[in-house]
């Protein structure tokens, strides 16, 4: 009967664990999505505002801090440390507000490490080792790991769901790549981001960069296309 009765306590103990790492997943992409609704507007974020009042904000990522997720799950996987690079580069700039751009802080991308998912991580890290190389074919990521430049793909006013992330990193990627402003066509000229030089590799699994572009571009790039970068725009995506 005692036997029994541990065996039980450890069922209750497991079940009581799974429902409880459940729910602060399910707390934190719901207060996430609160957050963004929030604090972003038209793809630019009120760093000031946040500044003021930065509770909600401590409050996700302390949340964060002892949440973990495992890439079996992949949805679940990339939608936290999407939302987690994103929240964590407005935290940076917060810290350090006012300034301009993310770089006039030292180290912002590659020598601050964060406490986020039970480890201590540079943003670089965030996106390049857990999630391009834990998913190479997954070149959707730029046009939703944000910055805080206007040089990225603008930021959304919502948080990335596991339920919907497919739908989302599409759609997301649509936008970027059908924004006139992202993709510039003078006749048989064509400017495009430096995003597509520094991780050239991640648009060439299927062809081309330009093979990449027009797999969500409606109107296509001229057959012939002269393909060049324009400079990358570091300034601060604040709201005005």
């Amino acid at each position: 009967m005692k036997k029994l009765k541990n065996i039980s306590l450890v069922v209750v103990l497991i079940l009581s664990t799974t429902i409880a790492f459940a729910q602060s997943t399910s707390d934190f992409f719901s207060k996430s999505d609160a957050f963004f609704k929030a604090n972003v507007k038209n793809g630019r974020v009120a760093y000031k505002s946040i500044k003021d009042n930065p509770a909600a904000l401590n409050e996700l990522l302390t949340m964060a801090k002892g949440i973990s997720v495992s890439k079996d799950n992949a949805a679940e996987y990339q939608a936290f440390w999407i939302n987690g690079y994103n929240l964590l580069v407005i935290d940076g700039i917060v810290k350090n507000y006012p300034i301009k751009s993310p770089l006039d802080k030292p180290g912002f991308f590659d020598g601050n490490k964060n406490e986020i998912g039970g480890i201590s991580i540079t943003l670089n890290d965030i996106e390049n080792k857990l999630l391009r190389k834990n998913f190479p074919k997954e070149a959707r990521f730029h046009f939703v790991l944000v910055c805080g430049g206007l040089g990225c793909p603008p930021i959304i006013a919502e948080a990335y769901m596991p339920s919907k992330l497919d739908t989302q990193l599409e759609k997301q990627t649509r936008l970027a790549l059908n924004d006139p402003k992202f993709i510039q066509v003078n006749k048989n000229k064509v400017k495009i981001s430096q995003i597509f030089e520094w991780y050239k590799g991640d648009f060439e699994h299927d062809g081309k960069v330009t093979d990449f572009i027009n797999k969500y571009k409606s109107e296509k790039l001229p057959e012939k296309a002269k393909v060049s970068y324009y400079p990358y725009d570091w300034t601060l995506n604040e709201v005005k």
